[in-house]
């Protein structure tokens, strides 16, 4: 199922689990209630469903599931206005309305042969957590696989337990924090200092993939661009302000581009113009 006939319909969803990632982020496993429903739906890393809640509104939130499991989609929120406070009292078997998968996704299919960086910064490691699933399927077929995590302190760190389970499978993690105590013994500053000191055995065949923060996004960009990794290579995630899904309500367009409709994953290419840093 790539989305319901009608966009606008909802189908009926409901909580398996509930597990709490940070103080103000937790990750709710939600599997839809017709079965037949449930067995065909599919998603492609990067994309989001609207969860909607009745009587308060729905919120774009980004799968943040294996998309080979079949089993319930995992969405990983930050709880912080009304839909996602709303979403948080929520127990395991209430149910809620889902419409989606909607958006582009990660350029996955480009990654063969190359050496792929994912960055990330804060919450922005959950979009990007399907990507890791299923480059970690096909890391044989990788030059290398990175990824960056930058976060303000180590107790903010997401997905902390997993983290080291993808290393176990071949990635290479490199964590940084704005603060710490004397307690810390990784890197401190922010996360584009790890893409700055990378070894790349060839940029012109290395894959970057960022989500977080916009400003964060943008000097990641520019430090990619200095390595020498060519433009077209160089995928974000900019979601920011998603209501309708697709394209009708305005309130995400970005210049000429709507997010919901021709996002969150763009290449920087395409959504620069409109992302502009002085100097770049």
């Amino acid at each position: 199922m790539t989305s319901a006939a009608n966009p606008w319909v909802h189908d009926t969803a409901r909580i398996a689990t509930v597990r709490q990632e940070l103080p103000d982020v937790w990750t709710y496993d939600i599997e839809l209630v017709d079965p037949a429903r449930h067995a065909n739906y599919r998603f492609r890393p990067g994309q989001f469903n609207m969860l909607y809640l009745p009587g308060v509104g729905e919120a774009a939130i980004s799968i943040s599931a294996d998309p080979d499991a079949r089993g319930p989609v995992a969405h990983t929120v930050r709880r912080a206005g009304n839909v996602t406070s709303a979403l948080g009292k929520l127990e395991v078997g209430d149910t809620l309305g889902l419409r989606g998968p909607f958006g582009s996704s990660w350029p996955l299919d480009q990654a063969v042969g190359r050496s792929v960086v994912l960055v990330a910064g804060g919450i922005g490691l959950a979009p990007l957590r399907p990507a890791v699933y299923q480059l970690l399927a096909r890391r044989a077929q990788l030059r290398s696989l990175t990824l960056l995590v930058g976060v303000r302190s180590p107790d903010l760190l997401l997905f902390a337990e997993e983290l080291e389970q993808w290393r176990r499978a071949g990635l290479a993690i490199e964590v940084t924090v704005d603060r710490a105590g004397a307690d810390w013994c990784g890197q401190v500053g922010v996360v584009t200092l790890l893409l700055d000191r990378l070894e790349l055995a060839d940029p012109a065949e290395t894959l970057l993939l960022t989500c977080g923060p916009e400003v964060m996004m943008r000097y990641t960009v520019q430090s990619a661009l200095r390595r020498g990794i060519p433009p077209g290579n160089l995928w974000l995630s900019t979601e920011r302000n998603m209501q309708c899904a697709i394209g009708l309500c305005g309130h995400c367009q970005l210049g000429p581009v709507f997010i919901c409709r021709e996002g969150p994953v763009f290449d920087w290419p395409r959504i620069s113009p409109w992302l502009f840093v002085e100097g770049l």
